[in-house]
């Protein structure tokens, strides 16, 4: 059992839900998002996402295209990133994720990349802009060094939940809203319906995010998914308080714990 499905499983067994963190490497700095990802696990985070910086995210909203940029100015490297998720590694024994983006991957080389991700401790990666198709060149790599690939689930693709999530392993990514991330919290009427549609067609754990703001969001959507993913709002209280580890402590602690 990997880190990702131990967390999963320990938390339903005390009747909780997980918490999952995400934040751009590089932003403000490489040693501010250390001090800053042992924050967000003080805080209350049972996982954390590590954004790499790529110039184009797609389905990033502005706030996270805008830490991008921050950290692509600073000159954050994909190799700082390895040496960013290695420290962390060190100091924790929560699961780590990657959220990036195919390209990187592509021009790192996929055997190479996922190779260094199992090396320093990386658990799975979330990639939004891969192709199903594309995917099957870059599972074997995955299963062969143990790093868990994370479906993504929008509404518009609930029906094709068995494709999207077959060798896939640790939970699947649901969209709480159409569009990119850190929308405003307008969540669907049916999102209850649509959780449970995707749940009754996996067998892993659901994941809903894009879009949570604040404590009610994550105890609304902690009655019907198994674990909340926060970005943006994260993304924002870093920026806000110039990457101050103990404000952002605090920030996440209200946010999923409301205290």
């Amino acid at each position: 059992m990997n880190r990702i499905e131990a967390t999963f499983e320990k938390l339903r067994k005390e009747g909780k839900k997980a918490h999952i963190s995400f934040l751009t490497a590089g932003d403000p700095s490489i040693d501010q998002t250390f001090e800053l990802v042992k924050a967000l696990i003080e805080g209350g985070s049972d996982i954390v996402e590590i954004g790499v910086p790529y110039s184009d995210p797609l389905a990033d909203g502005p706030v996270i295209q805008a830490a991008s940029t921050r950290a692509l100015a600073n000159g954050v490297t994909v190799e700082q990133v390895f040496d960013l998720a290695a420290r962390c590694r060190n100091a924790t024994d929560i699961p780590l994720l990657f959220l990036m983006y195919a390209n990187t991957l592509m021009v790192y080389g996929v055997e190479k990349f996922i190779a260094r991700c199992a090396k320093v401790g990386i658990d799975g990666l979330i990639i939004p802009d891969i192709p199903y198709e594309e995917r099957e060149a870059v599972l074997p790599y995955m299963k062969k060094y143990g790093v868990e690939m994370i479906p993504l689930v929008a509404p518009t693709s609930k029906d094709r939940v068995p494709f999207i999530t077959s060798d896939c392993n640790g939970f699947v990514y649901c969209v709480s809203s159409l569009g990119v991330t850190g929308r405003t919290s307008e969540f669907a009427n049916d999102i209850e319906d649509y959780i449970n549609d995707v749940k009754s067609q996996t067998r892993l754990p659901v994941a809903i995010g894009f879009g949570i703001t604040n404590y009610e969001d994550v105890k609304r959507l902690e009655l019907i998914a198994d674990g909340v993913i926060v970005g943006s709002a994260i993304v924002k209280e870093i920026e806000r308080s110039g990457g101050n580890a103990v404000t952002l402590k605090a920030f996440v602690s209200k946010l999923f714990l409301g205290a």
